[in-house]
Order: structure tokens, then C-alpha cells, then sequence
């Protein structure tokens, strides 16, 4: 195991009304997983496996830390199901939302699965455990991932 993270998950409210009480009429509810990692002296943070509902992915944030604990620019983030597969896709099957990113400026992606030449549709995690994989960050450096899910409650 390499790095650490801290998850925390929580419902969004919509509007003015709670999530408890739009779930008890059978609307869809949103949860944001918020994943803070801390780079190990190679500059990575792996095997650290978390839970996640099953649900559709709307937003992924990937957000440096400031300062001195900022990530070396162009730091890569994946994350992993238990085969294997990177759900944070572009749509293309052949790259990552997580790829490259900035040390210095929030970025807000959506990762997509590509339905045919022209159509896609945003990804969907079936409930269970993955892992947030971050490389190329710099020793000892810092950041917050925020995946936000319209969860599977009806």
C-alpha cells in the first residue's frame, strides 16, 4: 500500500426540500464520495480500496492541494474496479478524465461510455469496491477527489 486517502460520503441536497425526504417519494439522490490522498514519497497513492453505492456517475472533481502540498503538474488519477477497469474513461476506451491534470486549478470531468461513433452515455458503478489510484504527484503532496452519483433508489 502506497499513500494514504480519508473518504467521507454524504447526500446532496436538492433544493429546498431534503434528499431523505425526495428518496421517500422516489426521486433520484445524489451522494458526493469525497476521497482525500496524500502522495507517499514515490509520488503515489495505491491499494486503498473504498465502497461505493451503485449509481450513475455525474461529476468527478479532482482538486489540488495548495501550496507546498500541491501535486507535480500533470498527476494522473484512476480508478479501479475489482477487474481492473478504470471507470474514470473518457468515452474512448483509451483514456483517463484523470490523466494530466493541473497542480493549480480544480478540474470538473465526466467520465463517459461510448454507446456507438457518436453517442455516449455517462458511467454507471455497480455498487462495491474500488481503488483510487494517483501517480506522478510528487513526494508527499496532496489532493481531494469528489465523485458525485445519481444513486440506483426508486
Amino acid at each position: 500500500m502506497a499513500g494514504s486517502i480519508v473518504v467521507t460520503q454524504s447526500l446532496v441536497p436538492t433544493g429546498l426540500i431534503s434528499v431523505v425526504g425526495n428518496i421517500s417519494r422516489g426521486a433520484n439522490a445524489i451522494v458526493q464520495t469525497s476521497i482525500a490522498w496524500t502522495s507517499d514519497a514515490a509520488g503515489a497513492v495505491s491499494g486503498n480500496t473504498i465502497e461505493m453505492p451503485s449509481g450513475s456517475v455525474c461529476s468527478v472533481h479532482f482538486i489540488p492541494g495548495a501550496g507546498g502540498v500541491a501535486p507535480t503538474t500533470l498527476y494522473d488519477v484512476t480508478f479501479t474496479n475489482s477487474d481492473g477497469i478504470n471507470l474514470f474513461d473518457d468515452g474512448t476506451g483509451l483514456a483517463s478524465i484523470g490523466a494530466n491534470l493541473s497542480a493549480t486549478v480544480a478540474t470538473m470531468k465526466v467520465p463517459f461510455i461510448a454507446g456507438a461513433s457518436s453517442t455516449f452515455v455517462r458511467a454507471w458503478l455497480a455498487g462495491g469496491l474500488y481503488t483510487p489510484v494517483v501517480a506522478n504527484a510528487g513526494n508527499a503532496k496532496e489532493g481531494t477527489i469528489k465523485v458525485f452519483q445519481i444513486l440506483d433508489v426508486r
